[in-house]
């Protein structure tokens, strides 16, 4: 399989070499392209690959005008940290569409539907039907949860997500903190919840917690790129948005 990539930050595309070389090692990679004018050029002189790993927001405009540039046929998982341009990926060879920061779980899933696709393509001629691609990408888009069933003191609380102010981790234990200054435990951890809460209304900025966006009350610039907010409520600890999260995080405040 030959897999080129579409990302213009060097971390990220790192990030994402090392999980795709250790779960298919014998893989071939054929590079990074950071930018629209590149893309272009390297269609118009290869031929095409296996698979795309796209971001969406290159250095020089959106990913789209490569694809629509280059008529690209083959499959593309896409990268991005902003939810929504997920209906216009569908219009091309979409499989799958990642959210940033990118879990080693979700690329293995997206990996297995290409290697199903491949099985299907085989038996049907060699080549990918755009509409079976839709329909594997269906069983993701996202049927986020409106609610959690937590236990309080002497009874099972129904608590809708637009009454959580954050998820918390600490000592292996994830809580729901509630607007309201609830703390209740959850069955999930935050690599769970990712994938379970709408990624409009929420965002994990660090390992420790994922917010609502209505739960910042004050946003400040830290050291080294980073990010401190305080939460409503207080939490009583500082909680730091990460340097390779803290654009992200920006631009999810700005959505």
């Amino acid at each position: 399989m030959r897999i080129l990539l579409l990302e213009d930050e060097e971390i990220a595309a790192n990030h994402l070499l090392s999980i795709l070389k250790k779960a298919r090692p014998d893989w071939e990679f054929l590079g990074v392209i950071p930018s629209v004018k590149e893309g272009v050029k390297w269609f118009s002189e290869n031929a095409e690959p296996d698979l795309v790993f796209s971001d969406i927001q290159l250095q020089d405009g959106l990913s789209f005008d490569v694809f629509k540039e280059a008529d690209l046929k083959s499959p593309i998982i896409f990268t991005t940290a902003y939810d929504q341009y997920a209906i216009r990926a569908f219009e091309v060879t979409s499989v799958d569409y990642l959210l940033k920061p990118i879990r080693e779980t979700k690329v293995l899933e997206a990996l297995s539907k290409i290697e199903s696709l491949g099985e299907l393509a085989n038996k049907e001629g060699g080549k990918f039907d755009v509409s079976q691609l839709v329909n594997l990408i269906n069983d993701r888009t996202d049927h986020y949860k409106s609610r959690f069933l937590v236990k309080g003191p002497n009874k099972i609380v129904s608590i809708k997500t637009s009454q959580i102010a954050y998820f918390h981790s600490k000592n292996k234990l994830t809580y729901l903190v509630t607007h309201g200054d609830g703390k209740f435990p959850v069955d999930y951890s935050l690599d769970d919840l990712d994938s379970m809460l709408d990624p409009k209304d929420f965002f994990r900025v660090n390992r420790a917690y994922i917010i609502r966006l209505d739960a910042a009350s004050e946003i400040k610039p830290y050291f080294k790129g980073r990010l401190r907010i305080h939460l409503d409520p207080d939490p009583g600890e500082e909680v730091i948005v990460s340097t390779e999260r803290s654009a992200q995080f920006k631009s999810w405040l700005d959505q």
